[in-house]
């Protein structure tokens, strides 16, 4: 069997699974750009007939030209064919200005779904490189496909009405004409079907390699980096490694064009070949008296221009192709769903009032892990209590702040809430009730007062209460000295001023203050404090920890001691428990790690 029908069958079969995006693609462009997109189509019809004018006004002003007519008729004819062009023009133009305004729309829409979806799905998903090449697919190369298909099959209709038109006119000469017309370019179909086969097949094998460009490029440009790469030379290798990589991407989409543009000159030959054997067969006619000047025009325009629309619609199948091909990774994309799921209804209300905490027998490893990062874990926190864990990096002090928050659920055992379990609470009515100040909080390039809003954005509303925030945090002080106070913007993204790291984390300390949530946790509330910031704030720490629950992880004990009790954690584990006194009594870990620390003056 030859390849040709194999890649033949190979690209229908590819087309015909990809048939149900598009009735969801069309809805994608329906929901945004609504009555335009009609409108739209119908300027694309129109445009479909209105080429046919100017090539009947040509033949009837060559034929009067011959025929001897009188200047007035030929005239009039060139005027009609003026104003058929100038409609041509003004139509095209009124479709671009239509395209530019459905494009805004149906992009805002599109990116508002893949923005929905990807706060929608679990923590756990993004933690996988799939999901990043998904999303990378999603948004690099589906976010416009919806639009570019509508246009694609508009165009279609337009030029397939105008061909249709033209091989009516072939007719008259002989039935065989438009098969001629149709058979020339049936090797340009099949150049566009594979060529839009190879593409995407090459766009999903090379997504990582992709995106790890992207990411060579976003080292060696901004800022978060520049200050390592610099110190330590990694300037030029990171360069090398960008360039190897664009080389090897490069080499092989110019590999995919060399083939494409093999292709393309065999079918050219071909559609060339196809156009002299009609063009001489009807001068021959001419010269034996069967047509006339007129017609001949009419041939050699409706010809030239039926191969000329034959090749722009076996093109603009070849994008449909590709559209169709690409709209399968947004819809792969957004048909993703999150594994963590709300109970079904009735919904249970998540208790009021401090709550007490307790972790049964829970087991936990990450996506992707062969190593339990919580082993039949156990924990309880009294209502209205500070619980100190403590233990060595790795020890899963910070799993326990993601299984709390219902980031991810554990694969054995369960976490309580009030003596709930987290998978019978609504999650977002359970995350109303946590705060947490994250090891690494985010910089929100924004104002001061938007940054300390985030756990509450009703404070934004009422300044006085962002304020109290800030200097319950410590963080009053360090405003004061910015030019605009709180509606200084901060961070270099959008020109504004910069924090130290201490700074940015009293910001996130005012956050939790300004929360009303209570259970509050604190994961590693001291770690960019230098010792005199850090003995302020602890000073503050039972003003913001009154009338709440708080899990307080820590590696330092002078945060550890104000807890009512502390935990050790230890291999997925709690080994110690006691107060500050009584774990030092025991001589155990906790002890000994202290020791060392009072030696080392710490």
């Amino acid at each position: 069997m030859s390849s040709a029908p194999v890649a033949a069958s190979s690209w229908i079969r590819r087309a015909l699974k990809q048939l149900p995006f598009v009735p969801r693609a069309f809805g994608l462009v329906r929901e945004s750009a609504g009555g335009w997109m009609w409108g739209s189509l119908g300027l694309l019809l129109l445009m479909g007939l209105l080429p046919v004018v100017p090539v009947l006004l040509v033949k009837r002003l060559v034929d009067a030209l011959v025929g001897g007519g009188d200047l007035g008729s030929v005239l009039f004819l060139v005027g009609l064919l003026g104003l058929a062009l100038l409609l041509v023009q003004a139509l095209e133009g009124l479709a671009r200005w239509a395209r530019t305004l459905q494009s805004e729309r149906i992009q805002d829409h599109v990116l508002g779904l893949v923005h929905a979806q990807a706060q929608r799905l679990d923590l756990g998903l993004l933690e996988t490189p799939e999901y990043y090449d998904q999303l990378h697919r999603a948004k690099v190369d589906a976010v416009t496909r919806p639009l570019l298909l509508l246009e694609n099959l508009g165009a279609l209709l337009q030029n397939g009405l105008t061909l249709a038109v033209m091989a009516v006119l072939l007719l008259r000469f002989a039935p065989w004409l438009p098969l001629l017309l149709a058979g020339s370019m049936l090797p340009a179909l099949a150049v566009v079907a594979r060529n839009a086969l190879r593409q995407h097949a090459w766009r999903r094998r090379r997504t990582p390699d992709l995106r790890r460009a992207n990411y060579f490029d976003w080292l060696l440009t901004e800022r978060d980096a520049a200050m390592e790469l610099r110190l330590f030379r990694l300037g030029a290798p990171y360069q090398e490694a960008f360039q190897d990589l664009r080389r090897l991407l490069r080499g092989e989409q110019s590999a995919l064009a060399g083939t494409e543009l093999r292709g393309s000159l065999a079918a050219g030959l071909v559609a060339v070949a196809g156009a002299v054997a009609g063009l001489a067969w009807m001068v021959a006619r001419t010269q034996g008296g069967q047509a006339g000047l007129g017609d001949l025009a009419l041939f050699a325009q409706v010809f030239f221009q039926g191969q000329r629309l034959l090749h722009t619609l076996l093109g603009q199948a070849g994008e449909i192709f590709r559209n169709m091909l690409f709209l399968e990774n947004l819809f792969e994309f957004l048909d993703l769903r999150p594994a963590l799921l709300d109970p079904p209804p009735p919904p249970r209300r998540v208790p009021a009032g401090a709550p007490g905490l307790a972790f049964e027998a829970v087991r936990f490893r990450y996506p992707g892990s062969e190593a339990w990062a919580l082993d039949n874990f156990e924990l309880r926190v009294p209502p209205g209590s500070v619980a100190a864990i403590v233990g060595e990096n790795g020890a899963g002090k910070s799993t326990l702040v993601k299984l709390l928050c219902r980031f991810h659920d554990p694969e054995g055992g369960r976490v309580l809430f009030a003596g709930e379990d987290l998978r019978t609470l609504p999650q977002e009515d359970l995350r109303r009730r946590i705060t947490v100040l994250f090891q690494n909080p985010v910089h929100y390039h924004a104002t001061v007062s938007e940054n300390i809003a985030q756990s509450d954005l009703r404070a934004l509303e009422d300044p006085a209460r962002i304020r109290a925030a800030a200097r319950e945090a410590g963080a009053e002080e360090p405003v004061g000295r910015l030019p605009r106070g709180y509606d200084t913007v901060l961070g270099h993204w959008f020109g504004g001023a910069e924090l130290s790291a201490g700074e940015w984390q009293r910001l996130a300390l005012a956050r939790a203050f300004l929360s009303p949530a209570p259970l509050l946790i604190l994961d590693e509330p001291t770690s960019a404090m230098d010792s005199w910031s850090e003995a302020d704030w602890l000073d503050r720490f039972r003003r913001l920890a009154a009338g709440r629950t708080v899990l307080l992880i820590t590696h330092r004990f002078t945060t550890a001691m104000q807890a009512d009790r502390i935990h050790v954690m230890a291999r997925g584990r709690i080994v110690e428990e006691g107060s500050h006194a009584e774990l030092l009594s025991q001589g155990g870990a906790y002890a000994q790690s202290w020791q060392r620390q009072v030696a080392q003056g710490r």
